[in-house]
């Protein structure tokens, strides 16, 4: 099947005003420059200067951007017996908070928009779906979109590890069969994933194992899985599964897990990961907080540092496009992002399923939040772009 010719993504303008995208199914690097005009902005490019997406105006990131959507746990002593239980929609915007049952546990998820292709919003690490508080009004104009908290993450249910055989939950596998029975049990129709961190290997597994469903993923600084077990020196892997050890059935992993779930630390890991400090609000390290507080949140925190198994992105890509179903790939990173490292991240640009790799000047980790408005418009010209014809 051919590929898919590259793309002019419209960014709207920022401080740091440069967008550079390098792509496989094209050579050398081409550089998109912003110009201020009253309240449009105007991407000039060399190549793709006739885009229809060329003029961005700045409607709606006012309202992104002062969405609130407070960490209050809407699950908590209540288990729906119908599947899925409805909540009131905010107050400042239409987006409704739900329960959905998935194999006898609760899965919160965020709704908002009637209209257009459905996408489900993948968070990373530790976070949950309110980690695209920023996102979901936005790209709910044109689309329905949908925000849902990985089992063991943010207000789903946090099974016991230790219920199951180690490392035998809370893995890839596991996550990617909820992400699929959710497009066929809520969404009933295939989707776009839009993933940060793992939540890109979780896009990208459940992708091969159900390639009928994916119409196109979005990765956003994708988890390199560095603490894999294969990316460890063959001398240290005896000294990692030993602490691991430590971790899962000592005291130290619960005096390691109350010392980093505290406010504090919540702040410094951010703080980190943020190339924007000021993106670092009480409301964000309240929204990743709040949750890991929860009963059952330390143990699945525990068991996911010693999950150093499993798929890695680099294994997964190769697999993404088949010969019937066409999954595109758009790879966008942070370049400021100090654990994932950008000049590793772009050696995914040379897959043959990944369209193209745009670099996010002057952001971190967490895209989506860090600068909504960089990535918003980015998810809209990339699902509008696979959705036509």
């Amino acid at each position: 099947m051919a590929r898919s010719s590259p793309a002019s993504y419209a960014l709207p303008f920022s401080a740091s005003s440069s967008f550079t995208s390098h792509g496989s199914s094209h050579k050398g690097i081409f550089t998109v420059k912003w110009i201020r005009r009253s309240d449009l902005r105007l991407p000039i490019s060399p190549k793709y200067t006739d885009s229809p997406f060329s003029l961005v105006s700045s409607y709606g990131y006012s309202c992104v951007c002062s969405v609130k959507n407070p960490a209050v746990n809407p699950v908590s002593g209540r288990k729906p017996s119908d599947g899925i239980l409805k909540f009131p929609s905010s107050s400042e915007c239409d987006v409704s908070s739900s329960i959905w049952n998935w194999r006898g546990y609760r899965i919160r998820y965020q709704s908002s928009g009637k209209n257009g292709p459905a996408l489900i919003l993948i968070h990373g690490f530790g976070a949950n779906s309110d980690h695209w508080r920023k996102n979901i009004s936005f790209l709910s104009k044109t689309n329905r979109v949908y925000s849902i908290d990985l089992i063991g993450y943010g207000y789903s249910e946090k099974p016991n590890p230790r219920d199951f055989e180690a490392n035998s939950f809370y893995t890839f596998e596991t996550w990617a069969a909820q992400l699929n029975d959710f497009c066929a049990d809520v969404v009933k129709e295939d989707a776009f994933f839009i993933c940060n961190s793992i939540g890109g290997v979780v896009g990208l597994q459940a992708a091969i194992m159900e390639p009928q469903i994916c119409k196109g993923i979005l990765l956003l600084n994708i988890s390199l899985r560095m603490l894999h077990i294969k990316k460890q020196p063959w001398y240290g892997r005896p000294f990692i599964k030993s602490f691991q050890s430590l971790l899962r059935n000592t005291e130290l992993g619960k005096i390691f897990y109350n010392a980093v779930a505290t406010k504090e630390s919540v702040k410094s890991i951010l703080f980190q990961c943020y190339h924007d400090k000021s993106a670092v609000t009480d409301e964000l390290v309240q929204i990743i907080l709040q949750p890991g507080l929860d009963p059952g949140a330390a143990n699945v925190f525990l068991e996911f540092i010693c999950y150093s198994g499993g798929p890695l992105p680099e294994d997964l890509l190769p697999k993404v496009k088949f010969k019937i179903f066409q999954c595109p790939v758009l790879v966008a990173w942070g370049d400021k992002d100090p654990w994932e490292p950008i000049e590793l991240g772009k050696a995914f640009a040379n897959f043959e399923a990944v369209e193209d790799f745009v670099v996010l000047p002057n952001v971190g980790h967490c895209p989506q939040d860090e600068a909504p408005d960089l990535v918003n418009p980015l998810i809209q010209s990339f699902v509008k772009r696979h959705s036509e014809g």
